[in-house]
């Protein structure tokens, strides 16, 4: 049945025909997304990327064309030539751009056919993920995730214009590259010609951004594919994208100025949003000691408050063994949240349980007075000092960690996520930024019984610390800066260390030995000696920035084809076994069975 498309061409999309159109002839092509028979008139809605179109098969017009349409369902691919009508009286559809009008069919070619599809090709579709998935090129077909794809396709143009303007120019890296260090496991791929050895894909074109700096292009950007072989979850993907920069004579204002000034055009630009600047700041201790958490979510309060004055001024002796013991007594206002039943609290109690709390302490603040087992140890000196500290009033409920910082960080920096959830306060229409900067340079890595860079090898340390990093390696602060949105590191970056003798310092820090630091990274130490410039620069998750101006909850409903949280393309099957000769080629055996297929 299907026919050639021959020397027809279309005149328009499906999405472009308006009431100005009434009384002209068109060509439109594309999908069936409906087909209803009324009284013998056919209706089929036709469906390109640009939206829909209503056209209308009549008996009386055309009989051998109406015969023809009977045949067509669901997901046929069609090519129509009518006249453009204005719909009758009382039936436009105000909800669709091309609702005041239909096409009334002259010629029809169908020019292909279609089996029912194994779910319903329509927007915010509840079909199993793993079906859509193992028919990616169906579920794209939706418009909700077609409005994602060309949201992503104008976010990458504008990012070109924008930062092209900016005086960035776009140079590429390479994919195939040398094994190094840079904190997640590499994919590694073996070459043929040079047996034995292999390439790593990217983590991110770091060094090689360094290495354009030293070459003296000043200010570079690339929209660049990375590739991180780590446990997943719903906003990682094993192939991901960064929009990468990089800056030559800067100091952290200029990189964190070019990055604001990039995210206040997109968010105009794409979704006319007009962000307020300079974006808030914070230190990483003040982040920590507020919001319990290095990429805070700021667009509701439930700030967290040092109690310490209050807990030495009370009777409790479990909040006063914490503090002697070098702990912390911190807690949070949940305003308003008085009325909790005594479930709901206890299951806050579980929840932050689940981050180390040995319980979770709390009071009722009422019209009478403080309501709760633990008011007793409470005088009321004390009682005044934690309404003071904790601004709370009647209605409010005031919940308390005790323990290890860290411990009082994750505990009340999750139940404060938790809290906002459970109230509705995460509202996806508001963006809420915030700059985080002074992160640690290092941190001890008990595991491996030695210091890990907290960003990347390459970080500078603030001036003011370098002489620490011999003395108090914990208490050198970076030269590090994130971008925080809605409670998501959208963006990080650094001032890098462009001295040899400062990185070599970094690598003896790290217990990179000499011959591994000139193995892993000679090239760039080379470099270091033929004039590098100060430089720095930021690189965007760019998958989880569009996930955001989306309204997404997870990066992969914005990549055209992603894998699972196994690393896995459902839809073709990788990754898969190869042929037993491919792996000879490479000099590579596998072990523990059967693993490969042999030629056929």
């Amino acid at each position: 049945m299907a026919e050639s498309l021959g020397d027809w061409k279309r005149t328009h999309s499906c999405g472009d025909l308006r009431a100005r159109d009434i009384g002209g002839q068109v060509t439109l092509m594309g999908w069936v997304s409906k087909r209803r028979d009324h009284g013998g008139v056919i209706f089929a809605d036709l469906r390109d990327r640009n939206g829909l179109t209503q056209v209308v098969f009549r008996p009386d017009l055309n009989p051998e064309i109406h015969r023809k349409a009977e045949a067509i369902r669901n997901e046929f691919v069609l090519a129509i030539r009518g006249r453009v009508e204005s719909r009758p009286e009382g039936m436009a559809n105000p909800n669709l751009p091309t609702g005041a009008i239909d096409v009334e069919a002259s010629e029809l070619r169908i020019l292909n056919e279609s089996e029912t599809p194994p779910f319903l090709i329509e927007a915010e579709s509840d079909a199993n993920e793993e079906i859509r998935l193992r028919h990616r090129y169906l579920d794209l077909r939706r418009p909700d995730l077609q409005a994602d794809i060309l949201l992503r396709h104008r976010i990458s143009q504008a990012t070109r214009r924008l930062l092209s303007d900016d005086g960035f120019i776009e140079v590429e890296t390479p994919f195939l590259m040398k094994s190094t260090p840079e904190g997640a496991r590499d994919y590694l791929v073996p070459s043929r010609i040079n047996a034995g050895h292999f390439y790593a894909l990217p983590q991110s074109p770091q060094t090689y951004k360094q290495l354009i700096m030293v070459a003296g292009f000043d200010r570079y950007f690339q929209i660049v594919r990375c590739f991180r072989d780590e446990d997943l979850r719903g906003d990682r993907q094993p192939e991901f994208t960064q929009i990468d920069i990089e800056m030559s004579f800067v100091n952290e204002e200029d990189v964190m100025e070019a990055a604001e000034r990039l995210t206040a055009s997109l968010f105009k630009s794409i979704l006319d949003i007009d962000l307020p600047r300079p974006f808030p700041r914070l230190t990483h201790k003040e982040a920590i000691d507020t919001y319990g958490s290095d990429k805070p979510d700021t667009r509701f309060g439930f700030e967290i408050v040092d109690l310490a004055g209050a807990a030495e001024a009370s009777d409790f002796q479990v909040f006063k063994r914490v503090l002697s013991n070098g702990g912390q007594v911190r807690g949070i206002n949940a305003k308003g949240c008085a009325g909790f039943s005594r479930k709901q609290i206890d299951d806050l109690g579980v929840f932050a349980s689940g981050f180390g709390a040995k319980g979770l302490a709390w009071i009722r603040v009422t019209d009478g007075g403080m309501e709760s087992a633990i008011v007793k140890f409470f005088p009321e000196p004390a009682q005044v000092l934690l309404k003071r500290a904790l601004n709370a009033e009647s209605g409010d409920l005031l919940l308390f960690a005790a323990d290890q910082p860290a411990v009082v960080a994750e505990v009340l920096g999750n139940l404060r996520l938790r809290l906002a959830s459970q109230l509705n306060l995460l509202n996806r229409d508001h963006f809420s930024f915030g700059w985080v900067t002074h992160f640690p340079l290092v941190e001890w890595d008990p595991r491996e019984k030695r210091y890990a860079a907290c960003h990347h090898p390459f970080t500078s340390p603030l001036d003011e610390d370098i002489d620490k990093m011999a003395t108090d390696p914990s208490g050198v602060r970076a030269r590090a800066y994130d971008l925080v949105l809605n409670g998501n590191e959208i963006a990080g970056g650094s001032i890098r260390i462009h001295r040899r003798e400062i990185q070599e310092k970094m690598f003896e820090l790290l217990d990179i030995c000499p011959g591994e630091a000139e193995e892993k990274f000679g090239f760039l130490l080379d470099a270091f000696r033929y004039g590098a410039p100060p430089h720095g620069g930021i690189a965007f998750g760019y998958d989880r920035l569009i996930a955001l101006m989306a309204g997404r909850d997870y990066i992969r409903d914005v990549i055209a084809f992603p894998k699972t949280n196994n690393a896995a393309s459902l839809m073709d099957g990788a990754p898969s076994l190869v042929d037993a000769d491919q792996l000879s080629e490479l000099g590579i055996r596998l072990l523990g069975g059967e693993s490969s297929h042999p030629r056929t």
